[in-house]
């Protein structure tokens, strides 16, 4: 048995310190938020629902993001042992340029809905972590206010070939002009996917107002107030083509889009062209062949066609088709940065991340999408430090093992 003795006010006051306490209420959420998810539930108490589930939902059952989530969580490590790892290097190339983590900013349309500050707080947010931000052509900022938003950062540009060619081609040239050096061209939209959240909740661009929209709002006030008192939502980079935003949605979205399309606009970009939304090997090999400049795997967030294939399954495939002849980038499911990490580790020369920026710029704006990219990027460095790599050129397929719930039968 121990010895007993009464304790030393001095020892007890050793082991109490006090944290100061924040009282600033957005700083204080933020900080508590540790993952992802936890952005995500800030966001969904924060954003009305039908905002949220615009952002969160994907296309009929679900069935493609819920899978894509899995593949990554279906992921064994292989850690290495004795090497050093007291620092480690988590900078890459991607498109012919620097990244200062290997994941950049995905396009995401209507994102001044998710939040009033929408693009300017990605592009900044991105421009001062050292990563890349997508502009969506269904961006509510302009090709020019994310420009000015991001002076000094790189810039990329996602492109749908609308009904009107030339609206296209004018979004191109206006691209170039204001800097941006990458191009996704996107192939995986011929028609709108049936997203049935946003159908059950009676979702529109821009919102209407309800009586069921108005009983949502009440624990939200911050959110209309802020919704109402800023400029209109519009789709900023089209306002010159005039139409009303229903109309502009249904013209983006063309089924007659062609190869020829991918060399018109080939002929016009100045910079890389990559190419979002393959789903096979042989469309790989197909572009490969042609030069596309980069190819990003992805099912559009399980928001386009249902039961699509998972990009990350589709990965070491498509790396040993193709890998060396043209840079990979993947999406769709990323959540952590142990997903970034096994996606580059199995040969993704990039990845990129949607809804994690969009979690985050709901629980808090700028601040917000500041949050979810250190979480990420705190994610990675913990990840390779416990891998025992120290570079992102280190990573190799090794050190991961896909486990499979899913296969082809036969």
């Amino acid at each position: 048995m121990p010895d007993r003795q009464f304790p030393k006010p001095d020892e007890i006051f050793e082991l109490m310190r006090f944290k100061k306490p924040e009282l600033n209420a957005k700083k204080r959420r933020l900080a508590a938020a540790l993952t992802i998810s936890d952005l995500r539930d800030i966001a969904r108490r924060r954003t009305p629902r039908a905002a949220f589930d615009y952002t969160d939902g994907a296309a009929e059952g679900e069935i493609s993001l819920a899978r894509a989530r899995q593949a990554f969580e279906d992921v064994e490590f292989n850690p290495s042992i004795l090497r050093d790892v007291s620092t480690v290097d988590t900078s890459t190339t991607a498109f012919g340029g620097p990244s200062a983590l290997p994941f950049g900013i995905a396009p995401t349309g209507f994102t001044r809905l998710m939040h009033t500050e929408g693009e300017t707080a990605g592009a900044g947010a991105a421009g001062a972590a050292g990563i890349p931000f997508t502009l969506s052509t269904l961006g509510t900022t302009s090709i020019e206010g994310v420009r000015a938003a991001n002076p000094a950062g790189r810039n990329w540009f996602q492109l749908y070939v609308m009904r009107d060619r030339e609206v296209s081609y004018e979004l191109t040239r206006r691209a170039a002009a204001a800097g941006f050096d990458t191009l996704f061209f996107t192939v995986d939209a011929p028609i709108g996917g049936a997203r049935l959240r946003d159908k059950r909740n009676g979702f529109s661009i821009p919102p209407q107002i309800t009586l069921g929209t108005v009983v949502n709002a009440i624990p939200r006030p911050w959110w209309w107030w802020d919704f109402l008192t800023t400029p209109k939502l519009e789709f900023a980079s089209l306002t010159s083509t005039g139409g009303t935003v229903g109309e502009l949605l249904d013209a983006a979205m063309d089924p007659s889009i062609s190869f020829k399309d991918l060399d018109v606009i080939r002929g016009l970009w100045p910079g890389k062209l990559v190419v979002k939304g393959v789903q096979n090997v042989e469309d790989c090999r197909t572009l490969a062949d042609l030069g596309v400049d980069g190819i990003v795997l992805s099912n559009h967030g399980g928001r386009q066609l249902d039961r699509a294939p998972v990009p990350f399954y589709l990965l070491p495939e498509v790396v040993k088709a193709v890998g060396g002849r043209t840079e990979i980038a993947i999406d769709t499911g990323i959540m952590d940065g142990a997903d970034i990490v096994a996606a580059i580790a199995l040969g993704a020369q990039f990845t990129l991340v949607g809804r994690a920026y969009l979690y985050g710029l709901m629980a808090g704006g700028r601040a917000g999408v500041d949050r979810t990219i250190e979480i990420l990027r705190d994610q990675i460095v913990r990840t390779m430090k416990l891998l025992q790599v120290a570079s992102i050129a280190e990573l190799n397929p090794g050190h991961v093992t896909q486990l499979r719930r899913l296969g082809p039968i036969g």
